[in-house]
């Protein structure tokens, strides 16, 4: 049984628009993954494809004026808001994208202390901080005292020795060095091998593959395809969903092939596949409805055209 499910899983934010007319602004829809324990599975997409909405969505944080469907399952239970809010910080932890998560009143030592659920607490943090080139005297600073980098740090930090089972990192690693970079997946991979399940958000593609078992990719805020990382080789043919084979054949190792046009926004996505309007592969059948995800291959994909 996985450790994670999201099964069609969409959101909708709700806003009043000229005099008082309530209107439904769908961001998220037919979201599908799962992440079992012991495994790492990536989440890669352009900006705006949905990934950060995703992690808070698990998380039990999006704005009041969101509605959801679908289900998120944690353990084989479903996730209610009072379970969220019990299991948040302890058995679900975040390495959030924002350096504004953390207390601005409260030193750093402290914060990343309080995550400690077993062992020394002080003992766990100064080891974190070393393994993440933070000098010792940093945890006596408070968050605008830091620099973002080391913000970015204490926050993996505080996440990785948490001892949740469950742990969201939602771009982890923008404005590190490469070294703290290879730091941070490798905790990550080790994290993973002890048990804990990881989902990976993030834009770095090449990165992840170094330490993912399985990537999801987002598109226009619903799951295109989820492989193996393995499948991410040679000229992506083993890939199912053009979209995906699109994303890794534009690196520049691939052949730096661009992919022409832009993702859809929400209020202005297409009655059919959502990649059908840049899809080399798109016929009338594409246009006509959305397209279901399906087995294929040890991986999933929609698209009626995969193989």
């Amino acid at each position: 049984m996985p450790l994670l499910e999201v099964d069609d899983l969409s959101v909708a934010f709700a806003s009043y628009t000229g005099r008082f007319k309530l209107t439904k602004l769908q961001v998220l829809q037919g979201m599908t993954l799962d992440v079992n324990s012991g495994e790492i599975v990536a989440v890669i997409g352009s900006s705006g494809s949905g990934k950060s909405l995703l992690a808070h969505a698990i998380l039990g944080i999006l704005p009041g004026n969101a509605s959801t469907g679908g289900k998120i399952r944690f353990d084989g239970e479903e996730l209610t808001t009072r379970r969220q809010q019990a299991l948040r910080g302890k058995d679900i932890a975040l390495v959030p994208q924002s350096v504004g998560y953390l207390d601005p009143l409260m030193r750093v030592g402290a914060q990343v202390r309080s995550s400690v659920r077993a062992g020394d607490p002080l003992g766990e943090q100064r080891a974190a901080f070393a393994r993440y080139r933070l000098a010792q005297d940093v945890e006596r600073r408070y968050p605008h005292q830091l620099s973002g980098g080391m913000a970015r740090r204490v926050l993996v930090s505080m996440a990785t020795i948490s001892g949740a089972r469950l742990l969201i990192a939602d771009e982890p690693t923008p404005g590190l060095d490469p070294a703290i970079v290879q730091e941070t997946v490798r905790q990550l991979r080790e994290l993973a091998d002890n048990g804990a399940g990881i989902l990976l958000i993030s834009h770095d593609l090449e990165s992840v593959l170094q330490v993912a078992d399985r990537v999801a990719v987002f598109y226009a805020g619903t799951t295109v395809e989820v492989a193996p990382a393995a499948d991410f080789s040679q000229d992506g043919a083993r890939l199912r969903h053009p979209y995906s084979r699109a994303l890794w054949r534009a690196l520049p190792q691939n052949g730096f092939e661009p992919l022409h046009g832009g993702q859809p926004q929400p209020g202005e996505l297409p009655a059919g596949c959502l990649f059908a309007p840049r899809c080399s592969l798109a016929t009338a059948a594409c246009g006509a409805e959305r397209p279901v995800m399906r087995e294929l291959r040890n991986g999933k994909a929609r698209c009626i055209h995969a193989t």
